[in-house]
């Protein structure tokens, strides 16, 4: 099923001839009655029946609007132009809005790549571009776009993990948001073709980990930030340590094995330990 065009002259026009009928039925009752001659009064009900028929036939189409049009079952086209209308006479008429709508998803509980259950909401920006597949393909294109879009989040959601604790380039919901949306949307405009619409922007609108399992990975992902924070101070560290002994060596100063061990640890404790360094007064050597 394919959208086409239907027949449709200028609705105004027709009004006119319908009021033009009515008028000339009226006139004719009268002159039936003031001649008292029977005969002006069947011409009179054909005018009358006539201007039903074109009232019948008159339809008004909205901006971004459009009008599926089926005579006794069988469809004959569609009308997308704004304005009054004559169309095919004892026709049905079915609205179908042109305009951009948008779909905002329950926050689902589905399990992500690694099994974990996590909440996820989504946004779906559409709008319809073929009224007769809207109409005819699908049973109701509005909850039809409801099921497929959440159908669609669950699946993508279960393709990726949450989050990454490792340094590959796994793509994650809550790292690559925009390419888990951009895959959605592929997705969703693949299930909604055969309804006539297209999707134009899909988003997530809410991500976190279900309340069971919160509570264990924000202290996961507080050790990773810790690891990861005294990795890095752990490696400036040494840069410094070693800019210093450098230092030493060029000003002439030459320290034995020992000697250069001990300044390395002190150094190290006092860059890398989170506490302030306290001081200890050697009155002796490092021997004794």
């Amino acid at each position: 099923m394919e959208t086409k065009k239907a027949w449709h002259i200028n609705g105004f026009l027709a009004l006119l001839l319908a009021v033009l009928c009515i008028v000339g039925a009226i006139a004719l009752l009268v002159s039936a009655v003031d001649t008292e001659a029977p005969i002006y009064v069947i011409p009179a009900i054909l005018l009358f029946i006539l201007s039903l028929v074109i009232f019948s036939s008159l339809t008004i189409v909205q901006p971004n609007e459009a009008k599926v049009i089926t005579f006794f079952g069988r469809y004959i086209g569609s009308i997308t132009q704004d304005g009054l209308w004559m169309i095919v006479p004892l026709t049905s008429k079915r609205k179908v809005t042109l305009r951009v709508n948008n779909f905002n998803s329950q926050t689902l509980k589905v399990n992500d790549a690694e099994g974990n259950p996590v909440e996820i909401g989504a946004v779906v920006v559409y709008k319809v571009i073929d009224s007769a597949k809207a109409c005819f393909d699908v049973d109701d294109y509005e909850s039809f776009v409801e099921i497929q879009s959440e159908t669609a989040i669950r699946h993508i959601a279960a393709q990726y993990p949450y989050d990454n604790f490792t340094d590959d380039h796994t793509l994650t919901l809550r790292g690559n948001a925009d390419e888990v949306a951009e895959k959605l949307q592929r997705e969703l405009q693949e299930r909604l073709q055969v309804a006539g619409v297209t999707v134009i922007e899909t988003r997530l609108t809410h991500l976190a980990y279900a309340p069971e399992i919160a509570g264990a990975m924000l202290q996961r992902q507080q050790a990773s930030a810790i690891v990861s924070a005294r990795k890095q101070i752990v490696d400036g560290a040494v840069g410094m340590v070693d800019a210093a002994l450098k230092q030493l060596e060029g000003r002439g100063i030459q320290l034995d094995d020992e000697r250069r061990a001990a300044m390395v640890n002190n150094l190290m404790v006092a860059i890398v330990s989170d506490r302030s360094a306290t001081p200890v007064i050697n009155t002796g050597t490092l021997y004794s």
